[in-house]
């Protein structure tokens, strides 16, 4: 009976892709299946439910783009995604997209070179070995060909997707890279765009994206279809792919065949426990990429000799800890460490980080293992706020820890004093011992926590923080988030923690946006195998392929801006293949 029901399913999503497909693509998948007939391996031929110039698997950023370049080319396009509903990890993000050289920087006069464009991101993602007198900065030629790809075509892709009406954009030309003050970022400020109807604090910019990018796929006639997890790669008997094989949400197997090609943009392995623990290098709890984001790629690429790259490097940001074990779908990674009277400590009560760095060299600093403990001392950290900071830094954007009352606050532990405070952060750690490797508040923790804010309210009070220089670069200013003004005031990051409670507290670990490694892919997208050479017929774009930013994160939207610039070059490959007779 099961069987029965899983084969009428089955013939129903093929009936469904034929009458979406559209008269046309139903006659040539039925003119393939002619052609299939008379070949010799007929016998072995895939039937497909419909055809498409190009099949692309993810509905993000990546894989809305790609359809769109690729239709507006005269090719015919279908999204599939694995998630019930459009979007992926880019319904969550703000959307910042780091664009260097364009056209808004142009007209406003700000000069962005290339070649001093590719000194400053070899400098962040190969600091052991940049060479600024070297003809690739210490690049390797894949890592230099890359960024220069990018540099080459973010700027055309965005201007494109403006112009058709897909993703209009305004420019954010205050925004600042996030290691502006290095001599090599001639142009530290002007590669922001957001999209034009993002509210002023940006933080919805990846629904309006995604809102405005399909809207525009559905009028271009670009099918999205939602519950469809691609779990195969078709190939003919010479190796190129030419079809994908899917399954439904109820199972059933859909193939469709792709005349020119397959764009894979499904995003990273965040919420593939395996393959983390099996890659990362830290111990990461989750993250806020979307719960579809599971690494499918890294298996179907690797059927077929994709070589692998980057495996190792992530989108890293801090996290709640109650959050990451909840496997809770709305987690935002802390994008925005806020509050000025706000501390961070370890288990043992000791601050010895700067809070306000950037998120991805924040998260990196829960790494640290000591040898002569065995353990990671800041596996789990503990951010500590009073009243004040809780009355005029609350706010439920960019994943802030601190929010309004009336919102999701169950990371937030309580308590009248300090000595209170304590008690009730030791007995969550209790409550998530299984998954913290046991950790518990060392017996000294009250004492150096009382040591540890008496020693920053010093520094707070000259606005200087001597210990790590907190608030003293321009992108620490810029996650800040909302404070109390105080006139006079030279360090808005920092101000005294009051002598008195109430205080509040979260558990804070290592997280990812999502992972940066995958398949490799050459400047046009396509997959390469072993020998650097490419599959036929496959492509890759995003969070899902290898990323030639290594540890780096260039600035904000340095995720974005690489990915709408390869979907345009992957599109503008995958219409260049002929078509398959298969």
């Amino acid at each position: 009976m099961a069987d029965r029901i899983r084969s009428d399913a089955g013939a129903a999503s093929r009936r469904r892709f034929m009458q979406q497909a559209g008269a046309g693509s139903a006659a040539v998948a039925a003119a393939t299946l002619g052609l299939g007939a008379q070949e010799a391996d007929a016998a072995t031929a895939p039937a497909f439910d419909a055809t498409y110039d190009i099949v692309v698997a993810g509905s993000g950023a990546g894989g809305l783009a790609s359809a769109l370049f690729a239709r507006w080319q005269g090719n015919s396009a279908v999204i599939l995604e694995k998630a019930g509903s459009i979007g992926g990890t880019t319904a969550k993000a703000a959307f910042w997209y780091w664009v260097p050289n364009n056209e808004a920087m142009k007209k406003a006069g700000i000069a962005d070179p290339k070649p001093d464009f590719l000194k400053y991101v070899a400098r962040l993602s190969n600091p052991q070995g940049y060479d600024p007198g070297h003809p690739r900065y210490g690049f390797t030629q894949w890592e230099y060909d890359m960024c220069s790809a990018f540099y080459d075509s973010a700027s055309p892709a965005a201007e494109l997707l403006a112009t058709q009406g897909a993703l209009p954009y305004r420019h954010v030309a205050d925004v600042p890279d996030y290691f502006a003050e290095l001599p090599e970022d001639k142009a530290p400020r002007g590669r922001v765009l957001v999209p034009k109807e993002a509210i002023p604090s940006m933080a919805d910019g990846g629904l309006v994206a995604v809102r405005t990018m399909s809207t525009k796929a559905r009028q271009e006639g670009i099918p999205i279809r939602t519950g469809m997890r691609v779990t195969k790669l078709l190939q003919d008997k010479s190796g190129r792919v030419i079809g994908v094989e899917a399954k439904d949400e109820l199972d059933a197997t859909v193939r469709l065949r792709a005349r020119k090609a397959v764009i894979f943009a499904t995003g990273g392995f965040t919420h593939n426990v395996e393959l983390r623990k099996n890659f990362l290098n830290g111990p990461i709890f989750g993250g806020c990429a979307a719960p579809s984001n599971e690494g499918d790629f890294v298996p179907i690429a690797g059927a077929l000799g994709a070589q692998l790259r980057n495996m190792n490097y992530a989108w890293t940001c801090p996290i709640p800890l109650e959050k990451a074990i909840a496997k809770d779908g709305s987690i935002s990674g802390m994008f925005s460490v806020a509050g000025d009277s706000m501390l961070f400590v370890n288990k043992y009560g000791l601050r010895n980080v700067n809070e306000k760095l950037q998120y991805n060299e924040l998260a990196q600093t829960f790494f640290e293992w000591d040898g002569a403990k065995a353990e990671y001392p800041n596996l789990v950290r503990i951010a500590v706020w009073d009243q004040r900071s809780q009355q005029n830094s609350a706010s439920a954007e960019y994943g802030r820890l601190i929010v309004p009352p009336g919102t999701d606050d169950r990371h937030v532990i309580k308590g009248a004093t300090l000595a209170e405070l304590a008690r009730a952060i030791d007995e969550r750690f209790v409550k998530y011992a299984s998954a913290i490797g046991g950790a518990r508040l060392a017996p000294e923790f009250l004492s150096n926590l009382q040591a540890a804010i008496a020693r920053f309210n010093q520094f707070a009070k000259t606005g200087k923080d001597l210990d790590f220089r907190r608030g003293e670069r321009v992108v620490e200013q810029l996650f800040n988030g909302d404070v109390k003004a105080e006139p006079g005031r030279t360090n808005p990051t920092m101000w005294p923690l009051a002598d008195s409670g109430p205080y509040y507290a979260a558990l804070v670990v290592a997280g990812t946006l999502d992972t940066k490694g995958g398949p490799k892919t050459d400047t046009h997208g396509r997959v390469l195998d072993a020998r650097d050479q490419p599959i036929p017929g496959l492509y890759g774009v995003g969070n899902c392929v290898a990323s030639a930013s290594g540890r780096a994160y260039w600035a904000g939207g340095a995720t974005l801006g690489p990915i709408i610039a390869f979907a345009l070059r992957a599109a503008n490959a995958a219409h260049a293949e002929g078509r398959s007779a298969a």
